[in-house]
């Protein structure tokens, strides 16, 4: 990657956290917003909690990531599972797109306790609220790839006598794959807000709990700290699916 393309953004991540350093240290932060010190800590101070609280942070962590990408595999087998179905059946389309785009309008933050209910503390409830929040890109840019195929490729390929299994793997596929990408890298922005949900609903450890835990003992410092965390796991896998798509996607 050529410096230009990462510089620009690096030297405002710098910018924004000299900033708020400079800002939470002097105190103008908390005057600011009407609360005590220890309620806006500086990044200095997160690194520190960061440091010190890295056992317990790391802990909860691991738990966090693996509901994650167990939550994201589970709505990247059904996204695509849906999205093949749909384009091979104008009917199983037109009768299945609604319910795709209403399971949408759910609130997370309503259904994740049912979730709890039903399912209880286990890894499960997790599992369904990331997958839920994760679907919808996946297999709506899955979609919209299968439907971007050359109609004039496809003739050929019938003019060859090929089969529709091999107009699928040759032709469609191929195709699909940049947009199947698009929706992997959405879906792993996102997978961390639906642990965070899950664990918020009912759950005994993970970074979304800590950060409950944390709340309410005013712990301000490492409730960023496990923030912070959640961001980074999120950029990794947001950069590994792109890393997958350039080695994949040769032709894009």
């Amino acid at each position: 990657m050529k410096v230009r393309h990462w510089l620009p953004p690096l030297l405002l991540v710098l910018a924004l956290i000299g900033l708020w350093q400079i800002a939470a240290a002097s105190g103008f932060l908390a005057d600011a917003l009407g609360l005590e010190s220890f309620l806006v800590p500086s990044p200095s101070e997160i690194v520190d909690v960061l440091w010190e609280d890295r056992d317990l942070i790391l802990e909860n962590a691991w738990t966090t990531l693996i509901e994650i990408v167990a939550g994201f595999l589970l709505a990247l087998f059904c996204g695509l599972g849906v999205a093949v179905m749909f384009r091979t059946s104008d009917l199983v389309r037109r009768a299945g797109y609604p319910l795709v785009v209403a399971s949408q309008t759910i609130p997370v933050i309503v259904i994740a306790p049912v979730l709890v209910v039903w399912f209880g503390y286990g890894i499960w409830p997790k599992l369904l609220i990331i997958a839920l929040i994760c679907f919808f890109p996946i297999a709506v840019n899955t979609l919209d790839g299968l439907r971007r195929t050359d109609p004039e490729a496809v003739r050929m390929m019938r003019s060859l006598d090929a089969s529709r299994s091999a107009i699928f793997r040759r032709v469609e596929v191929p195709t699909a794959l940049p947009g199947v990408f698009t929706g992997a890298r959405i879906a792993a922005a996102v997978a961390v807000i639906g642990a965070v949900f899950g664990e918020w609903a009912g759950a005994e450890r993970g970074l979304g709990y800590l950060i409950l835990q944390d709340n309410a003992q005013l712990e301000t410092a490492r409730m960023f700290a496990s923030v912070l965390v959640l961001s980074v796991i999120a950029i990794c896998l947001y950069s590994l699916i792109g890393l997958l798509e350039r080695a994949v996607v040769r032709w894009r």
